[in-house]
This record gives C-alpha cells, sequence and structure tokens, in this order.
C-alpha cells in the first residue's frame, strides 16, 4: 500500500508528491488527464513563486523555457496606465501550462512517485462510525474499468472542480461574485502598450486591463503566442458563453488599447470556457483528507499569483500528510488551516480590496494618477502583487 495517495498531477499535487517522496514517503499520484494537456490559466508565475520553486529545486527547466516578466501593466478604462517592475531586478515567467505542468510532472517522477494518468477519481471511500467520516482513499475510473485505490492519506489536488471535495459536500460555488473565465492563445498579436512601459529588451510586462464589469489578461508566452483572457460576470450575457471565439473578438474589437494590437491577431487555439470560477469550501476536518490547490478554495486572482497558491499549498499539504503519517490525524487539519491563513491571508486580503478598486473605472484613474504623484506607493503594489517579499527571503 502506498502512503500517499494524490488526486490530480497540476502543479499542487505534483509539488506535493515530489515534497512527500523526497521525505521518504510511498506516493501514488494520478490524474484523469494524460500529459501534456492544455489548461486555462494565466501562464504566469510571479517572482514569488519563482523563488520558492527554486528553494525547492524546481526552477531551472522554467526559467531556461519560459519568457521573462519583468513587472505589471494595469490600464482603466478611460486610458489610464499604471507601469510597474518588479523591484530588485526581481522577474517572473511566462510559461504555457502543458509545459510547466509536463515539466513538474518529470521532477515528481524522479522524485519517486508512482505516476498514473488517464485515472479518473469517481468518489471517495469513506467510513463512517456515527458522526465521524474517514477517507480510505478513492474509487476510479481507468480504460480497464473501475477499481479502488486505498492510503492512510488522500489529497484531494484535483482542482476547482475537485470530485472529491464537492463529492463530500465541502466545496460550493458561492452565489456571488459569479464571473467566467474565456481564454484562448493568438498569433500576431502585437506586444507592447509602447516599447518604453511595456517592454524592455529583455523581458515584458503582464498585463491586466481593467474596464466596466470585465478584465481582459494579456500574456506573451514562449513560442510567439499570446494568452489573452477574459473575465466577466455571468450576467453579462449568459448566451454569449455559446460562442466564446466571437465574445473574444468582439470584446478585443471595441477596445481602444487592444482593438489595433488584435487586428492582425489568429486564433492559434479554440477558447476555453470556465466557470462559476469561484469556489468556496468549508474547513471541516475528516480524518484521512487533505485538500491542496484549488480543491482547497478558488478565486480568480488578478495578480497572477494563482500558481503560487498552488505551489506552495500543495508544500504544505504534503508536511500536513508528513505529520499525519508520523503522529496520527488529532490537530492536522486545523494545523494546516492556520498555515493556509497564514501563508495566504494577507494576498487573499490584497486581491480582495484590488478587485473592489478596480470594480470602479473612476477608482482606477485616480490610482494612476496618484501612482504618478507617490511612485513609491506603485511600486510597493506592485512588489505585493508579484510576491517580492517571498522571493527576498
Amino acid at each position: 500500500m502506498h502512503d500517499v495517495l494524490l488526486v490530480g498531477a497540476g502543479p499542487a499535487g505534483a509539488v506535493a508528491g515530489i515534497v512527500l517522496a523526497r521525505a521518504g514517503a510511498r506516493v501514488r499520484l494520478i490524474d484523469r488527464a494524460t500529459f501534456p494537456r492544455d489548461k486555462l490559466c494565466g501562464d504566469t508565475l510571479n517572482p514569488g513563486t519563482l523563488a520558492h520553486l527554486s528553494r525547492l529545486g524546481l526552477a531551472a527547466g522554467i526559467e531556461r523555457r519560459g519568457l521573462r516578466v519583468d513587472g505589471m501593466c494595469v490600464t482603466g478604462e478611460r486610458g489610464d496606465t499604471i507601469v510597474g517592475r518588479y523591484p530588485g531586478g526581481l522577474s517572473g515567467r511566462a510559461i504555457v501550462r502543458r509545459e510547466l505542468d509536463a515539466l513538474l510532472l518529470q521532477q515528481a517522477a524522479a522524485a519517486g512517485c508512482e505516476i498514473e494518468t488517464g485515472c479518473a477519481a469517481r468518489r471517495p471511500i469513506v467510513i463512517e462510525r456515527g458522526a465521524e467520516r474517514r477517507v480510505t482513499g478513492v474509487i476510479v475510473s481507468t480504460a480497464g474499468g473501475d477499481r479502488s485505490m486505498d492510503a492512510p492519506v488522500t489529497i484531494a489536488a484535483d482542482g476547482r472542480r475537485s470530485t472529491i471535495a464537492f463529492g463530500l459536500g465541502l466545496a460550493r460555488h458561492p452565489a456571488h461574485p459569479r464571473r467566467w473565465a474565456i481564454g484562448a492563445y493568438y498569433e500576431g498579436f502585437l506586444h507592447g502598450m509602447n516599447a518604453e512601459t511595456a517592454e524592455s529588451a529583455e523581458g515584458v510586462c503582464g498585463e491586466m486591463h481593467i474596464r466596466r464589469g470585465r478584465y481582459i489578461g494579456v500574456a506573451p508566452v514562449p513560442g510567439g503566442l499570446t494568452n489573452v483572457c477574459l473575465v466577466m460576470p455571468s450576467h453579462a450575457g449568459d448566451e454569449a458563453f455559446g460562442d466564446p471565439a466571437a465574445l473574444l473578438a468582439r470584446e478585443l474589437a471595441r477596445d481602444p488599447l487592444l482593438r489595433d494590437r488584435a487586428a492582425g491577431a489568429r486564433l492559434a487555439t479554440p477558447p476555453v470556457v470556465l466557470g462559476p470560477l469561484a469556489v468556496d469550501v468549508d474547513a471541516a476536518a475528516i480524518d484521512g483528507l487533505l485538500l491542496a490547490g484549488d480543491a482547497a478554495g478558488f478565486i480568480d486572482p488578478m495578480t497572477g499569483d494563482g500558481l503560487r497558491f498552488a505551489v506552495r499549498g500543495g508544500e504544505l499539504a504534503a508536511h500536513a500528510a508528513l505529520s499525519a503519517l508520523e503522529h496520527g490525524w488529532t490537530g492536522v487539519a486545523d494545523r494546516l488551516a492556520s498555515a493556509r491563513r497564514r501563508e495566504f491571508g494577507g494576498k487573499w486580503r490584497f486581491n480582495r480590496a484590488l478587485r473592489a478598486l478596480v470594480a470602479s473605472p473612476r477608482a482606477v484613474g485616480a490610482a494612476a494618477r496618484g501612482a504618478r504623484l507617490v511612485p513609491i506607493a506603485l511600486r510597493a503594489v506592485i512588489a505585493r502583487a508579484g510576491d517580492c517579499d517571498a522571493a527576498a527571503h
């Protein structure tokens, strides 16, 4: 029997598996997909996430293959523009998820994880004694049929639509906010608001274009492609989600700052629609089970730090699993919840405040004027958005 069964081989699951296997645990890592596989994402690792992967010895391939990202560019509806570089020469990387996930999965295999892809978790195996529940593994579906996989510890890292978390009634989509994402890769999308602000000789800035009721992220990625992702409320035209290519084209064509850059662009991939984005997860403790990555709760982070929540969250879940294996389950879930609050609480609040700010075009304009008058405030915001404090330690 394996010590830990990891459901989901994205960044959270792969990092958790690496940490566990390096500590001597016997790890089985499963995923419904086969790799490499595409996944809707902003495709950007901020400096804090890159530094954390480096401390784990996992950044070399990413730094070699990824496109350097030097900072952020934010624009408002009236053309106001805020551009800021990461401090101290720090940088992030833009890399498509199919490459990032494949690189991390290779590291998990090298660390000693047993990996099985094309293996979908159907439901958790639960033993109930009175009011108490314990997860002892999962029922999986493969080309050869259904079978059970048992382990003392199961870590659900199977994404924002987690079969495990939703199946146990731990996860739900909140009534508010209800946002959807539509993303695609383009060829021929012109980069740079202008050469002085949005690009440097060696790297680019990630872009966030704030518009009334929606925002558009733009990220150049290796291979001459551009990741364009529109995030908007579901009530702002549900019927449009049936033709996401037309929706993206319409939004880009009507945007005064993006229309010329997108005019000659061609879709390199069919658009992907994802939503509703937000997922709330109860912190109820169930022995035998830990949650990691988006399965532990999901927001649509505007500052490119979603992968930090995955990478660091996977590592925290791995340490909790090691504690459970050595000392039993008493207090494990509470300690993991506390560790996540300490690690992410400040950034969660920062993202909520930023979303409230950008909900108002007037506020974005005021922020742009304030940034020009008090540039030190802009540098502080950009450093916080990039988790640069984590990169510096």
